[in-house]
């Protein structure tokens, strides 16, 4: 059968940088750092006492008074995200069709801090008394539900869950789902709002977050010797993505085309990659097979670049495997060493990165390296965009994000042409 073409009509965010897609683009193209002291609980005792934080949010932009204790603060993010996209895309909500609209809305952890709060407040001696809105909040499908009954669409409506590489698995489902017929338009996104005790108290058990409390802007360091682990993010990114010929023969503005994704596990360890980028390397031969694109015509890959010691080695192995001598000729850059890592949503926002990257032709770079901070494991003949964005030609841009438990997944945006 003739698949369908996949184009990008609309954009919104909420990230530690700005809470839309215009201030968090500029912020990441100055190359500032969206992490600071964490304020949204006391992390006085805690290893780590620093996050990336999504500032100044007030979820009454989007719900009723008595509607914010329902929701949990991942899906505030993704309301805030969603309705920028909606809005953006200019779809007549009067007009369309309802039934071929749907909603992947992802999260690898969902309501963690309402689980929290929960479970702390739970008294074994009066017994069980628990908030009736509490599974409800939790449950990290929820964000897709909620906007599918705020909006009224009908079309297909879930949730992915594969920890960091959530919300990448959740646009290469929408964007067969699009290529296949199966509906008009896909609401795709991913929230996450893990900066709370668990969660920095859960990932600093691991030994996954930097300890760097001395100097929190410059702790996400991306393929710097120096670096110590991620820097945990909070926040939500959303695309519209369109069916071809119904996004133009509704005059839709059209940033870019999604043209293939690809999956792969590491089948290594249950939270490290593996050492040699098997799982990586895989995965971008699969986009690249899915989009029918030689890797020469790629320009930019958003790596998935956590600024863990072994992940970042792994991940820079695994793309001088798969694009040769052309590795040397793309930029690449990890948009964490601004935003921290988002987990769930991370992909999301790195694609969406992408895609300003192909509409504005510039790279964002990499922050937080210094000349005398190198790893001898890792090539620096390859252009990390350090500390400076660069303009370029970016025709085709490739985003990787990988998850706990070895899942992988890559998604390709390109500019769109008749």
């Amino acid at each position: 059968m003739d698949l369908k073409r996949v184009v990008v009509t609309g954009l919104g965010a909420v990230t530690p940088l700005g809470k839309s897609v215009a201030e968090t683009w500029a912020n990441l193209l100055e190359g500032k750092s969206g992490c600071a002291p964490i304020t949204l609980f006391d992390a006085s005792k805690f290893k780590t006492q620093f996050a990336c934080e999504v500032k100044d949010f007030d979820p009454l932009l989007y719900f009723e008074k008595k509607e914010v204790r329902k929701v949990d603060r991942y899906t505030q993010f993704a309301f805030a995200a969603a309705s920028e996209a909606i809005k953006d895309c200019g779809i007549d909500l009067e007009t369309e069709d309802k039934n071929r609209i749907g909603v992947i809305y992802s999260s690898g952890i969902g309501g963690i801090k309402t689980f929290h709060e929960e479970t702390m407040g739970y008294d074994p001696e009066v017994g069980p008394r628990y908030n009736p809105f509490f599974i409800p909040k939790m449950i990290s499908d929820i964000a897709a539900g909620q906007l599918s009954i705020h909006y009224g669409f009908h079309g297909p409506n879930y949730g992915t869950v594969s920890a960091c590489a959530s919300s990448t698995h959740g646009m290469i489902d929408a964007f067969n789902l699009l290529r296949l017929g199966k509906a008009n338009i896909m609401v795709v996104g991913g929230a996450e709002a893990a900066v709370a005790e668990p969660g920095v108290g859960g990932f600093n058990a691991m030994k996954a977050l930097s300890t760097r409390n001395d100097d929190p802007e410059h702790a996400s360091r991306p393929f710097s010797a120096s670096r110590d682990g991620f820097v945990i993010g909070e926040g939500s990114g959303c695309l519209i993505l369109e069916e071809l010929e119904h996004a133009k023969a509704r005059g839709a503005r059209i940033y870019a085309e999604v043209v293939g994704g690809g999956m792969s596990a590491d089948a290594y360890h249950l939270t490290a990659t593996h050492p040699e980028g098997l799982g990586a390397k895989l995965v971008m031969e699969a986009a690249l097979e899915d989009a029918n694109l030689k890797p020469e015509d790629i320009d930019y890959i958003n790596v998935h670049g956590t600024s863990t010691p072994v992940g970042d080695r792994s991940e820079a192995k695994a793309i001088q495997q798969v694009f040769g001598d052309w590795a040397y000729k793309l930029n690449i850059s990890s948009t964490k060493s601004m935003t921290g890592h988002l987990l769930g949503a991370a992909g999301a926002v790195e694609a969406l990165i992408c895609v300003k990257a192909v509409e504005c032709d510039i790279v964002p770079p990499t922050i937080n390296h210094e000349e005398d901070d190198k790893d001898p494991e890792i090539d620096y003949n390859l252009n990390f965009t350090f500390n400076k964005a660069q303009k370029r030609q970016v025709r085709a841009a490739l985003s990787n994000t990988f998850g706990f438990g070895g899942h992988n997944g890559s998604i390709i945006v390109k500019k769109y042409e008749e």
